[in-house]
């Protein structure tokens, strides 16, 4: 009960805080607002400025509140992400197959390749509209990489858009067949990666450890090739209905 009501005035000076800084939280629910406190520590005033900031960003960067896939042709094209439907706790499990990814020549497009999986990801979760505190949870498959796959500069950006845009929609982030010349290169990003990020990343790297990641993913949800009973789905051909306004 005592969390409950230091919640609530965390919420409301965050707000206030907000309405100094020249925004406004109008259109936004609390389970919103409360995923900027808790990624800055409940503090109200640093809550708001990353509040602001990711208003500012997401109007210039995502005009149209989506990034379309004729936006992203060059990335779609390589059929490397999959939508995977809900795990055990209804999370939208995204997979990630390392071996398709090559690094870009084009990072504007890339940049907008990670907005438009995550926002897609995301969305994959709403019941009826969004809530504002819904999860993901991403799988980075890098069975058969090879040289030509490692993209230590697109694995920080993506890390980055979720830190700073995305905060507190990680639910957890496995790591799959991790060959030996990955273990410096992931060892570089992880410097990139805030604490809170970091403990939620699992290296799967034995039996014990595969096992307990199909428990908590589900075999419904999980594609055969992992463990599962589902079909690998290109995220590109799962299709999405239109929310409600909230």
């Amino acid at each position: 009960m005592e969390n409950s009501q230091n919640n609530q005035i965390s919420l409301i000076q965050m707000k206030k805080s907000v309405e100094k800084l020249g925004s406004s939280t109008e259109n936004f629910g609390d389970p919103t607002l409360m995923r900027f406190l808790v990624a800055r520590s409940m503090d109200p005033a640093k809550a708001a400025k990353m509040f602001v900031q990711w208003h500012k960003w997401r109007a210039a960067f995502v005009p149209l509140g989506l990034i379309p896939d004729s936006e992203v042709p060059d990335e779609l094209e390589a059929r490397k992400i999959f939508l995977q439907g809900l795990s055990k706790q209804g999370y939208p499990v995204m997979i990630v197959k390392g071996s398709k990814h090559y690094p870009s020549k084009d990072q504007p497009q890339f940049k907008k390749f990670v907005v438009h999986l995550l926002d897609k990801t995301i969305a994959s979760s709403f019941k009826e509209r969004e809530i504002g505190n819904e999860k993901l949870i991403g799988v980075l498959d890098l069975q058969q990489l090879s040289y030509k796959n490692i993209d230590a500069r697109g694995l920080i950006t993506g890390f980055q858009f979720l830190q700073a845009y995305y905060p507190e929609r990680l639910a957890k982030c496995y790591l799959l067949n991790m060959p030996w010349f990955f273990v410096s290169v992931w060892r570089m990003v992880s410097r990139f990666l805030e604490k809170a990020t970091l403990e939620k990343i699992v290296i799967v790297s034995n039996e014990d450890e595969k096992k307990q990641f199909i428990a908590e993913i589900g075999e419904e949800a999980l594609p055969q090739e992992y463990g599962g009973r589902a079909k690998l789905v290109a995220l590109q051909d799962v299709v999405l209905t239109p929310q409600s306004e909230h």
